[in-house]
């Protein structure tokens, strides 16, 4: 044990010492990886900001393959891992979409290129799991994500 009981002071130094920084895409060149570090995270307070920095920085972040039901309009809008609220509900409630508290100032409303970001990120997610998909289903993924990066430039 780290610590003796009832105790929370460590009597010895950490035994190893990490000499460089994790990198999550040292090893791992996939499209999923890749997509998540472009990701640009918008809509929510500072401290889920760096929540959610911290997943995607750890490889602990985990895209959504459906959309989610909100909790404001109870629709089926939500589009971003980790949130409670859709972007239209958070903005119209000056709230966060993660921790549903509200916030001060929004970095910039939502628009269609963060909802491309969204379905592409469902769609590279769905890729990724890939064994319960059909060859042709693979196909009209492939095309989309194509003609989204056509989109993107």
């Amino acid at each position: 044990m780290s610590t003796s009981k009832g105790s929370n002071v460590r009597r010895r130094p950490q035994k190893h010492q990490n000499k460089t920084a994790f990198k999550n895409d040292l090893h791992d060149t996939s499209r999923k990886t890749k997509f998540l570090n472009s990701l640009e995270i918008t809509g929510v307070c500072k401290r889920c900001k760096d929540i959610l920095e911290w997943k995607i920085k750890y490889k602990k972040y985990k895209p959504l393959t459906a959309p989610r039901k909100c909790v404001g309009c109870e629709q089926k809008t939500i589009k971003h891992a980790y949130h409670m609220l859709c972007t239209k509900c958070a903005l119209e409630k000056t709230l966060c979409a993660k921790c549903c508290k509200p916030v001060e100032n929004e970095d910039s409303p939502a628009n269609e290129e963060t909802q491309h970001v969204d379905i592409k990120a469902m769609l590279i997610n769905k890729q990724e799991e890939g064994q319960q998909l059909t060859p042709e289903i693979k196909a009209q993924i492939d095309d989309m994500l194509l003609k989204m990066d056509n989109i993107a430039l």
